[in-house]
């Protein structure tokens, strides 16, 4: 079982000295510290920072870190910068389900996580609450070592210990001055400053946050929001109401305050009449925000759901009426993790998704982020109340929600509750090469691949409206690529009269669509691990980011096992359902035989006949 001292609150260690109940839970904690040794990275003090380093990394994420650490590889000097206090974002933040569309096409550092996972897992040791063939049997496919479900305390321990085996710097709770955080020299960022008036001088930068702070502080060009299909020429960016098919209300539910009277205002968590446009418009909403829940159904590793103090029974009528319409479907995903818990998403109309309260957050400045991250807690707090005691929650769900609860062990400074908003998107910079949903597909093929996307382009709802006395929900788009894809070197660095020693592996460019496939966290840290090979080589050269030998980038990411071309199975490119003349015909019960391939427009399947 793996051990976790350093998470515990400064409550809990003032509480050692009067309850032997916490005592002899903490000598638990600090015998059984099993395989990783309570590693922890080297946490340093502002006054004990180098005047200058080689590659300054801003942003603990998952993508980060592998920045972080394959700088440290190459020799170069590294500051790792978390604006918060855990490492890992949201691979330790309750993302333990990672999404993955094909593990193959995974290596590296990010390859090298799961890896560790993995070796980890192997420990029966790290088995508490079940034993290791009940999950494995359902869980693992084939005999890989990797594991790519786990618990978020053994992601963030796993990160802690491979900085720490570098000695790795790690500067925690500095946040860049968003107004007047960068000093430039021409086209070239000379240093950065902290809120705390702190600065970091570097030869070159990495963005590795989800919001591209570093990025829009330094003049970068970036977009908020769904670029329409014309943009880029795509059929799936923009507004997609045709498309609204998953996570969407299967009942007549009334939108307005007092049921059938539109002047009673709508309901809360409805945001207008209509869907803002037509399909294909763009607009300036961004997919919704949750926090991915660790829960469990192991009494004695459970915590109660909390009725939030500023709770509003409005906020949840919808629901409420959407289970009296007759929609029975349990509103979420528990994916089970390790040691009978989860990692619980969104699922059906109304879930942990909170659709349209975060158009504000990716150009906000920290207070408004705070403000909105808060609403965010409140909502699903108070949803997840309202799922386990309200009676008019039909009592099989009701059930659900009594079963399992938030965990104990988990997020232990925070209640329960992640540390990590799940920001899906916010900024997305714009570069010479933006990635699009033509890439995915594999009708264009970047040349200068730094890693490979494989998911499914996915993008959660977007707004919720009313139409004709009735609530829908839009811009869920689910739709598969048929092989993994190469994303391009130049859609991670900004255009080189905007900044020559930038990186931008997480915030990258990307079409909205697109950035939906990309956006994994295995990816950003294959991502992270080819920006840092980049700035290195580009301090070796003493060359801007922009001008670097792509040859010889190539060369050394495949030495240290990236994936950049996909060798395996190829499936054909979907058929454009779109760019047909003629009917096409919608029959979700239908079976299929013949020539029936995949359609882009959606998750259906399309025929051609030329007879």
């Amino acid at each position: 079982m793996l051990m976790r001292t350093y998470q515990l609150s400064e409550k809990v260690f003032c509480m050692l000295a009067v309850s032997t109940k916490i005592i002899r839970f903490t000598l638990i904690l600090i015998l059984g510290l099993g395989f990783l040794n309570l590693a922890v990275a080297q946490e340093i003090k502002p006054e004990q920072l180098k005047s200058r380093y080689d590659v300054v990394v801003y942003g603990g994420t998952s993508g980060g870190i592998a920045a972080a650490i394959q700088a440290d590889r190459m020799g170069k000097s590294v500051l790792l910068i978390e604006p918060g206090t855990h490492l890992g974002g949201l691979s330790s933040g309750g993302l333990g389900a990672t999404d993955i569309g094909n593990k193959a096409a995974i290596g590296g550092i990010a390859r090298e996580f799961y890896g560790r996972l993995g070796d980890y897992y192997s420990q029966e040791s790290s088995w508490e609450y079940q034993k290791q063939d009940e999950y494995k049997s359902r869980r693992s496919k084939g005999a890989e070592s990797e594991m790519w479900t786990f618990e978020p305390h053994v992601a963030e321990a796993t990160f802690e210990k491979m900085l720490s085996e570098q000695a790795i710097p790690v500067l925690k709770q500095q946040r860049l001055d968003l107004k007047q955080g960068v000093k430039k020299e021409q086209a070239r960022i000379a240093s950065i400053k902290m809120e705390s008036g702190l600065v970091i001088s570097g030869n070159v930068f990495i963005d590795a946050t989800y919001e591209g702070d570093l990025m829009a502080v330094a003049g970068v060009s970036y977009h908020v929001g769904r670029e329409s299909n014309d943009t880029y020429g795509e059929s799936l960016n923009g507004i997609q109401t045709r498309n609204a098919v998953f996570h969407q209300f299967i009942k007549p539910v009334d939108p307005y305050v007092v049921p059938g009277d539109p002047q009673s205002g709508l309901l809360p968590g409805v945001q207008q009449e209509g869907p803002g446009g037509k399909d294909g418009d763009g607009d300036h909403r961004v997919q919704a925000y949750c926090f991915r829940m660790c829960t469990t159904d192991v009494p004695e590793n459970q915590r109660e759901w909390v009725k939030p103090e500023n709770y509003d029974p409005l906020r949840y009528e919808l629901l409420l009426r959407n289970f009296e319409a007759g929609d029975l479907r349990v509103p979420w995903n528990p994916v089970l993790m390790p040691n009978r818990k989860t990692d619980t998403n969104n699922n059906f109309a109304i879930s942990t998704d909170n659709i349209g309260m975060n158009y504000e957050y990716p150009d906000a400045d920290y207070q408004k982020r705070e403000q909105i991250i808060q609403e965010h807690l409140t909502y699903q707090q108070g949803l997840m109340w309202t799922l386990a005691n309200d009676p008019r929650v039909p009592a099989e769900v009701r059930k659900q929600f009594q079963t399992w609860k938030p965990t104990k062990d988990e997020f232990q400074d925070r209640a329960g509750w992640p540390f990590q908003l799940y920001i899906r998107e916010a900024r997305r910079l714009i570069s010479e090469y933006v990635m699009t949903e033509k890439n995915c597909m594999s009708e264009l093929v970047a040349e200068d691949s730094v890693g490979l996307g494989a998911y499914t382009m996915d993008s959660h709802n977007q707004q919720r409206y009313a139409v004709n006395g009735k609530t829908l929900n839009e811009g869920d788009v689910q739709v598969g690529v048929p092989n993994p894809y190469p994303i391009s070197y130049r859609s991670i660095r900004p255009k080189k009269e905007e900044c020559e020693n930038l990186l931008i592996p997480v915030a990258m460019a990307a079409s909205h669509i697109a950035y939906g496939s990309i956006r994994m966290e295995p990816v950003f840290m294959v991502l992270g691990q080819s920006a840092a090979t980049a700035a290195c080589q580009s301090i070796d050269a003493g060359q801007a980011v922009q001008d670097i030998d792509y040859t010889q980038l190539r060369k050394k990411l495949i030495a240290d096992k990236q994936v950049l071309v996909w060798d395996g199975p190829r499936r054909e490119p979907p058929i454009r359902v779109r760019s047909l003349s003629g009917i096409v015909v919608d029959d979700r019960d239908a079976r299929s035989s013949l020539g029936w391939k995949t359609s882009s427009a959606s998750s259906s399947r399309a025929f051609l006949s030329t007879s």
